[in-house]
């Protein structure tokens, strides 16, 4: 039976799970190479989520065949390896909320390729989500006045893009396994895969092929590097709080309430991330981020109210 009060907890320690997330990568950016942050935090996520998506596996009687775990290692590259590498890249060059606020356009995202490549239709209130998004987006970026690193906000909305599309490709999965399998399983995956990417940077002519196209991010990617004992809890509370721990908590507020109502996280995002980053960081709030905001917001809801109320009647 759910229980929405619950459900309501989970939603409340994800969101602020999320939020605190770009705060903190923040503050490792310049310690840690991002294939190798990335990489870590999913691997490790990934093994903090593997107990749960065991257990589901064995009280559902799942059994994988060769095509499912293709699909694995595809969405798990797709979502991990280039998407939050993407991200990862983009959040060292701009300001942690800002970044933040970007992927919490997520969704609008996911309801455009929904409707390109499952046929999902995109009614009156996803339009007009995605008219307030745009224009939040572009409040928030400023094309017309001062730069404001212009290849960071390009790296996150490509990242969140493909994370979009990843969600997307993988909802058949997700239907048939259930989220929390299929992505404990792209977490698992999708860092394996950046660790053997890892180790064919070492080789000579690979390296200095990235260097020479003037990629040196991808040349030599570290495994320990940038680790220290000051550093060592913004890592763990990343990859096991951030990742793992809100990974679990998302999928529970899910149960405990609904897909519609979970998503308020992504809503909630970009209105606590601003003030989060004021009071861990430092970081100013400034009048475009705060109109920006309250566009994306106002888009969001717009987008999510005909679900919360259609589930009222449902539940009536």
């Amino acid at each position: 039976m759910k229980n929405s009060k619950i459900g309501y907890v989970y939603i409340l320690v994800v969101a602020f799970l999320f939020s605190t997330m770009e705060i903190v990568l923040k503050t490792m950016s310049g310690s840690f190479n991002p294939v190798q942050l990335t990489f870590s935090r999913f691997f490790i996520g990934g093994l903090v989520l593997l107990p749960f998506a065991l257990r589901k596996i064995r009280r559902g009687g799942l059994r994988f065949a060769r095509k499912d775990w293709a699909i694995f290692a595809f969405l798990g590259f797709l979502g991990m390896t280039v998407s939050m590498t993407l991200y990862q890249i983009g959040v060292a060059h701009i300001k942690a909320s800002t970044a933040a606020i970007l992927f919490s356009s997520n969704p609008v995202f996911v309801a455009l390729l929904a409707l390109l490549i499952l046929r999902e239709p995109i009614g009156k209130p996803q339009l007009l989500a995605l008219a307030f998004d745009v224009i939040g987006v572009l409040i928030i970026v400023n094309p017309f006045g001062e730069p404001m690193g212009f290849y960071g906000v390009g790296m996150v909305l490509a990242g969140t893009a493909i994370f979009a599309l990843y969600s997307v490709l993988g909802k058949r999965s997700c239907g048939r396994y259930g989220g929390l399998v299929v992505t404990c399983m792209g977490f698992l995956f999708g860092s394996l895969e950046m660790i053997a990417f890892s180790a064919l940077t070492h080789i000579p002519a690979v390296a200095q092929a990235f260097s020479a196209a003037g990629m040196e991010t991808f040349a030599r990617i570290p495994f320990f590097q940038g680790h220290t004992l000051a550093l060592l809890p913004g890592f763990l509370y990343v990859c096991i709080g951030v990742t793992g721990l809100g990974f679990f908590c998302y999928f529970k507020a899910m149960e405990e309430t609904s897909a519609v109502t979970a998503s308020l996280v992504f809503f909630l995002k970009p209105v606590l991330s601003p003030i989060l980053a004021l009071l861990l960081i430092g970081e100013k709030i400034s009048l475009q981020t705060v109109i920006g905001v309250a566009l994306i917001f106002i888009g969001s809801m717009a987008s999510m109210i005909p679900g919360l109320l259609a589930g009222r009647k449902k539940a009536a």
